[in-house]
């Protein structure tokens, strides 16, 4: 071993990133690949995202060679199917040593100011979008490097046209059932108001629900990937509906594990969500229909480690109409 470090091969210095604002900044679940779930600092777009780089040498009295020090902040998407080739669409580099030696430990301050994070953080069936910050210390033989991950949420504005969904589902002189939610577009913890109308009821039905059907979409050309989750199930009824009958629907999205819609991010992917209606007869057949809903993001309370940008975009909810009330599906409108 000894000789192996003489050499220079062994890793003789450890790198450690802090965050300036660790004890205040609020911290996040996130899923990682693997499904566990870990706490993350927690970002907005145009926050800076500042701290020091600790470089700790491991051999007092031995003195460490380099090439340069350096800090950088990466926003990447990575599709599974395309393992190696990472699509950065963020690359920031800050240089914090020209080439030299450390003859002891050293703590070197960043800072990238108002960085754009256009898009969500997301870890899905086919693809990741990640943002880390990636310190290295270059050398001859072999680099050191840390990495710390942190999570970025995107903040929508409560949406100025949101006008109701109205469908009817028919098989001719058999069934024949409308049914409406209260808006198309919902953010993350919001509730979806409707009801179904039975119009005409001629097949004996024995069952009926609503899921939430999420599709992810990778690729593009012939390299398309369709993944379908269904990530909740509300059962409407157990038992055969009569004709003029009318269920009322209050589904609550909080409880569900969702992101705001993402359409062709970078054009690598989206994640879209999906209202199905699903009939299953007393011979087990089965009817559905399918509509798009938008999910969005509302801001958190505006806490002071946030950048001016990041507040504005929270404070956009302020002062428009109230997105918690909900109104009676014949009403069209917005909401």
């Amino acid at each position: 071993l000894k000789l192996f470090l003489f050499f220079g091969f062994g890793q003789s210095a450890d790198i450690d990133i802090v965050l300036n604002d660790a004890e205040t900044r609020k911290k996040t679940e996130h899923k990682s690949e693997d499904g566990r779930k870990d706490k993350y600092f927690l970002f907005y777009d145009g926050e800076t995202v500042s701290g020091k780089v600790n470089v700790t040498l491991k051999y007092p009295g031995k003195r460490l060679e380099h090439n340069g020090i350096k800090i950088e902040f990466i926003g990447q998407i990575e599709l599974y199917y395309d393992r190696g080739n990472h699509h950065e669409f963020v690359s920031l580099v800050k240089d914090l040593a020209r080439p030299g030696e450390l003859t002891q430990s050293q703590t070197f301050d960043f800072e990238f100011t108002h960085v754009e994070k256009p898009y969500e953080s997301y870890t899905g069936q086919n693809v990741k979008l990640r943002y880390f910050l990636r310190a290295t210390v270059s050398r001859r033989l072999n680099d050191i490097s840390k990495e710390l991950d942190i999570v970025v949420h995107t903040l929508s504005t409560y949406p100025e046209l949101n006008s109701s969904i109205k469908m009817e589902v028919g098989i001719e002189d058999c069934l024949h059932i409308e049914f409406e939610y209260n808006k198309s577009k919902y953010h993350l913890k919001d509730v979806i108001v409707g009801k179904i109308y039975f119009l005409l009821v001629r097949i004996k039905i024995k069952h009926m629900e609503i899921d939430i059907i999420k599709r992810e979409t990778t690729g593009t050309g012939p390299n398309v990937y369709h993944e379908n989750d269904t990530i909740a199930k509300y059962e409407i009824m157990d038992g055969a509906p009569v004709r003029g009958e009318s269920i009322p629907i209050r589904l609550f999205l909080a409880g569900y594990e969702m992101t705001p819609t993402m359409r062709d991010i970078n054009k690598k992917f989206s994640v879209r969500y999906y209202l199905n209606l699903v009939l299953i007869d007393e011979e087990e057949r089965r009817y559905f229909k399918q509509q798009e809903i938008t999910l969005w993001r509302k801001g958190d309370i505006v806490r002071k480690s946030m950048s001016h940008q990041a507040a504005i975009a929270s404070q956009r909810f302020e002062g428009t109409s109230n997105p918690e009330k909900a109104l009676t599906p014949t009403n069209e409108e917005n909401s």
